[in-house]
């Protein structure tokens, strides 16, 4: 039974949190420059894996609506012969039932690298680095709708309450760098369908493995940039206010909800120092800025590019998942119509930047130990929804993986000539997750939080390694 009632808690507490954080961080400060322990970071102290790690990093890159699999990563010749025809193969119940004919793709495919990995032109600069990607043509989704189906991608489970995979890394490993938080959205924008934090929360995990939200504007994040001017009346304040944290805490215990609280304030205040030198890209080299696509005449390019360097900028500092959400818009991935100028739109935003990102981290030694992701939560009909519009599938659609530990320049499992279903090596959610935990040295059947009377852990019960995918 808690000693204090919640009310009595905010009241007293309310003005108290900062102080007992300034408190800790000036103690640490005191004994770093004695020479004793560092700073104490609690839930978000380093932490080993259960195996050798590949990845000390992910990127994820949320391609937000879906990406149309037989439109990038898929080529499906068939298409082009049956275009305009009805489907005379069994077609699922769709989010709109508006189910057309057989619709080709507007792009033509090539063959890119040693490889020969074939990529459509809506992405020529990811074409480049073919040899770098493991294209995975069978991986499937648990719903066809939005909300369900990005609860599931980014939680393993279709419905709201669970941690973020981002939340699960963070509790597995802990951060490298005790001035930012372990888990960072880099936001373009466009919230997710389901919300912000339902998709990138901590859920039941303790609260400081939650996603820290930065945005585009300056500061990119709120509440860590001082409101006083003056640091000395910034000092005086957080100390007036220490008093009433230290005699909280010395009735209360050693809550847990108040001990996150707690450090939640001490890496705010941590981070005024920190967060504005990570996202000033002001010293970047022109030729690093154009790499990017920070001179593009699309301003939604230069707006992801800026997130994807910024993404780099955390890993080399030790931030362990980072994930990037496009930039506002009405269309997204989800063309429902109007495929060909929107899908066209949404690559041009993100082409450059991300190849941008490959090759900077690969010439940096990074990409070895930084995994990237390219997903939506489902991919595409390969038939028209009315006339110039492809509805949801969840059934096979492609995602794409690169370096971090992953087999370059391949391809893993495939759907039928249609491009409609996975039919071999399908893949889960689940089995997404498991390798990405792999990857960053941690068994996921290990990785587990007590909850509501059970182990509960982000694969469920399920999640197989995949060997092939592996370098």
């Amino acid at each position: 039974m808690n000693p204090f009632s919640r009310r009595e808690l905010i009241r007293q507490a309310s003005m108290g949190f900062g102080g007992l954080a300034l408190g800790s961080i000036l103690n640490s400060e005191s004994q770093a420059a004695s020479k004793l322990k560092p700073v104490d970071m609690g839930p978000l102290a380093p932490k080993p894996g259960h195996h050798r790690a590949k990845a000390k990093s992910v990127i994820f890159l949320y391609m937000d609506g879906g990406v149309s699999q037989v439109d990038s990563f898929d080529p499906k010749p068939l298409l082009n012969k049956l275009n305009g025809t009805k489907p005379k193969f069994k077609v699922d119940a769709t989010v709109f039932n508006n189910n057309g004919n057989i619709l080709a793709s507007p792009w033509d495919f090539k063959n890119y690298g040693k490889s020969g990995l074939p990529i459509s032109d809506l992405f020529p600069h990811i074409g480049s680095c073919a040899d770098d990607l493991c294209v995975i043509r069978s991986m499937t989704a648990f719903s066809p709708n939005h909300p369900n189906a990005n609860y599931a991608l980014h939680s393993g489970h279709p419905l709201v309450g669970r941690p973020s995979m981002g939340a699960w890394s963070s509790y597995g490993l802990g951060t490298l760098n005790n001035n930012l938080p372990s888990f960072v959205v880099l936001h373009g924008g466009q919230v997710p369908s389901g919300g912000m934090m339902t998709n990138f929360g901590s859920g039941f995990l303790p609260a400081n493995h939650s996603a820290s939200i930065f945005g585009k504007k300056n500061p990119a994040m709120r509440n860590t940039k001082p409101f006083e001017a003056d640091p000395l009346l910034q000092s005086q304040k957080l100390r007036q206010s220490a008093a009433m944290d230290n005699d909280l805490l010395a009735r209360m215990g050693h809550a847990k909800e108040v001990e996150s609280s707690i450090r939640n304030y001490e890496l705010a205040y941590r981070m005024q120092m920190e967060v504005p030198e990570v996202m000033d890209i002001s010293g970047e080299t022109e030729a690093t800025k154009q790499l990017y696509g920070l001179d593009s005449p699309f301003v939604k390019t230069r707006d992801y590019g800026k997130q994807c360097l910024t993404a780099r900028r955390l890993v080399e500092r030790g931030v362990r998942f980072v994930e990037l959400t496009i930039s506002r818009g009405d269309a997204r991935w989800d063309q429902h119509g109007n495929l060909k100028e929107d899908h066209e739109k949404n690559a041009f935003m993100v082409d450059q930047p991300i190849a941008g990102l490959i090759k900077d981290l690969k010439s940096r030694g990074l990409l070895d130990e930084t995994l990237l992701v390219f997903t939506g939560e489902f991919g595409r009909t390969p038939f028209a929804q009315g006339t110039n519009g492809r509805d949801h599938n969840p059934q096979g659609f492609s995602m794409w993986m690169a370096g971090g530990g992953v087999k370059g320049g391949t391809t893993y499992g495939s759907t039928d000539e249609f491009g409609y279903r996975a039919i071999e090596n399908k893949m889960t959610v689940h089995d997404l997750h498991a390798n990405m935990l792999h990857l960053l040295g941690i068994d996921h059947e290990r990785l587990t939080f007590r909850f509501s009377g059970r182990d509960v852990r982000l694969t469920d019960v399920h999640g197989e390694i995949i060997p092939e995918i592996m370098a």
